[in-house]
């Protein structure tokens, strides 16, 4: 009894070795980490796609709804660009044949022979409109026609300057310096120059004077 008691190498002493339970969690725990790997990997891969997706979506929206809008300014600025072109060619077109049909207009009212007055003031009814027309008419039946017949007066006007201060396609306004020689029978002749602002209409094409004011 006191042999076994002594002996290291007795049962109790076997007894005593503890168990080793390391293999059993060291496995557990690469498991867990296995899964969260796992885990994290299809969380990545989630979040790529969903930013894969809303890269598409913005895409989509680029090219259905900034491009089409796009396009639209730019053709809508073509458009303002041509219009405004055209607009500026109008305006100069408008300003050369209004000038140059005051300027005819203008010779044509202050020019006339004694012996062809009525024939010269009638064919220069033709260049007017509106209220100067009527008021023209007035004043050559009623005092130029007879005048020129009963004195012999003949007139000649000349235009030395014309400069268009306004245009558009149907209406223009035209600076004039005028110079008219009057003869009075066998008398000298008389030189008056004056500054006169004539206001055009454009009416069925042609350019008529509408009003025709000293200045």
């Amino acid at each position: 009894m006191s042999r076994r008691g002594d002996d290291p190498t007795g049962t109790d002493s076997v007894a005593e070795i503890p168990a080793e339970p390391v293999q059993t969690a060291t496995v557990e725990d690469e498991t867990k980490t296995a899964d969260a790997s796992t885990q994290v990997d299809e969380s990545d891969r989630d979040d790529q796609s969903t930013s894969a997706r809303r890269r598409i979506r913005w895409s989509r929206a680029i090219a259905f709804g900034v491009l089409p809008g796009l396009a639209l300014l730019l053709a809508a600025a073509a458009g303002f660009l041509k219009w405004q072109d055209a607009s500026v060619r109008d305006a100069a077109v408008a300003r050369a044949e209004s000038a140059r049909a005051a300027t005819d207009s203008t010779i044509a009212l202050l020019s006339y022979r004694p012996d062809t007055v009525e024939k010269d003031l009638e064919a220069a009814k033709g260049r007017l409109t509106g209220t100067f027309l009527s008021a023209y008419t007035s004043l050559t039946h009623d005092v130029v026609i007879p005048g020129a017949k009963q004195k012999q007066i003949s007139a000649v006007a000349t235009v030395p300057a014309a400069a268009s201060t306004s245009a558009t396609g149907n209406h223009a306004v035209v600076l004039l310096f005028v110079n008219q020689t009057v003869i009075v029978g066998q008398g000298a002749p008389t030189n008056t120059a004056s500054s006169v602002r004539v206001t055009l209409d454009k009416v069925d094409g042609r350019w008529l004077i509408s009003q025709f004011d000293p200045v």
